[in-house]
Order: structure tokens, then sequence, then C-alpha cells
């Protein structure tokens, strides 16, 4: 029994990888008068709730956006605080996330020269400090964009073809999945964007081919495990056939 949970959840059908675009921070702050950067912090304390609703739900996988490959035409000021506000948040927080058991990964384009060299080393300290905690594999996507992702993947299997490793004729969905960022990573069952945006921007474009979206209308920062709790047992009312039909042979069309 989770003491907390207020809304009907089966805790025998969670999610195994939740992704998370979280939106809304620059609104939230705009709203109360106070700068974009504002909102970005505000939006720490919710992430952790929601860490800690996951691990109490039974989440194995939590992917959270936290800076896309487009944040970078943003406002000088507010991309330079987002870079040490990461560096700030792994230092102040990986000793944390160990302690509870998760696993940290980064997924992204972490040798772009303009990721500063200290976010880079405590992106290291803390995958090298939880690479071996089990309990639940949280990835920050960072730097990230699912076409580009999807790029350097036919990029790789390009150079594969054109070495003899890789036969094109043996190239198939399977080949592009083993070629992305991280390749062992399970597709999300279910994606939440906040602030009720209804947008993927670009985030996990390949592996949420048959996620299950929910849009909330709550700000990031308000945004807590209760509200994750409500997005599942959303997700729950469901009906995934994965392109079969309702009987659950294989329809006429794709849904």
């Amino acid at each position: 029994m989770i003491e907390w949970l207020t809304t009907e959840v089966d805790l025998d059908n969670v999610p195994v990888h939740v992704g998370i675009i979280m939106d809304g921070n620059g609104r939230w702050a705009n709203a109360r008068g106070l700068h974009r950067t504002q909102g970005h912090a505000a939006g720490e304390p919710a992430l952790f709730d929601v860490v800690h609703g996951a691990l109490d739900l039974g989440v194995k996988w939590l992917t959270v956006y936290t800076f896309s490959t487009e944040n970078w035409n943003r406002d000088e000021y507010e991309v330079e605080f987002l870079m040490q506000f990461n560096v700030d948040l792994l230092e102040r927080r990986r000793d944390e996330l160990n302690d509870l058991g998760v696993r940290v990964i980064f997924m992204g384009d972490l040798d772009d020269e303009r990721v500063p060299n200290v976010l880079r080393d405590r992106i290291r300290d803390a995958e090298d400090l939880t690479k071996d905690n089990t309990t639940m594999t949280m990835v920050f996507a960072f730097n990230y964009g699912g076409r580009v992702e999807i790029v350097e993947a036919c990029q790789a299997i390009a150079r594969g073809v054109a070495d003899g490793s890789i036969d094109a004729r043996d190239v198939t969905v399977d080949t592009i999945a083993e070629h992305l960022y991280l390749p062992d990573m399970p597709d999300p069952d279910l994606v939440i964007r906040t602030s009720g945006e209804q947008r993927t921007s670009n985030f996990l474009l390949w592996e949420a081919a048959y996620s299950e979206y929910v849009f909330t209308p709550v700000l990031w920062p308000d945004f807590d495990r209760h509200e994750l709790a409500r997005c599942i047992g959303e997700y729950q009312t469901r009906d995934r056939r994965f392109g079969r039909a309702v009987d659950g042979s294989l329809g006429d069309i794709t849904e």
C-alpha cells in the first residue's frame, strides 16, 4: 500500500518506461513576474518528487527531456544558466539518486563543443557512481534530438556497409534500433507532456512509435507524484493494440 496514493492505479500494470517532456517552466515564472530561469530552478523539486513517486509505483525506467538540440537557440543567459544548473544539480543530487538505487544515464550529443567540460565531468562522475544500481534507471535526455539520433544511427550503419561489416540487404528495423544512443533501453510505454502543449518536440521519435501519450495542463514546476499517478491511471485505461484490430487479429488499417 502506497500511503500518498490517492488515484486508482493498478500496481501490477505500471508502465516499465515513462518518458516526460518537462514543459512550462518559463510560463510558470512569467505568471509570477519572475525570470524564466527561476522557473527552471522551481522545476527541480518537481523532478525529484516525481523520482520518488516513480520509485514507489515501480517504474523501472524514467527518461526526462532536460535540454534539446534546439534549446541552443534560446537566450544566451538562459542557456548558460541551464548548463550551470545541470552542473549544480548533479553535484547536489547525485548522492541522493545513488542512495535511492537509481542508475543515472545521459543520452545525447555530449561531445558537442558547446557543452562545458565541467558538465561533462559531472555527468561522467554521476554515471560512474551509479552504474551498478538496479532499482530504477533515470535517463537525462540532454543535448538530445530524436532526428539527430536517427541520423547518427544511419550514418553508423552506412559506415558499416562501406567497410563491409554490414550487408545493406540485411539492414532492418532492428539494425537501426541497435545503433541508437541507448540500444538496451526499452521503448517508453508512456510519454507525458506537461503544460498543455501537444507536440512530441523531437523527443524519442524512434522509440516512442507506439507509446501512449498523456498531455496534462499542469506546468512542470507544479507537477508531482500525484499527477504522475493520475497520468499512469489514464495510461491504464488505454487499449494498446500495436497495429492489431480490437479482436486481436491484424486488421485492414494500422490501428
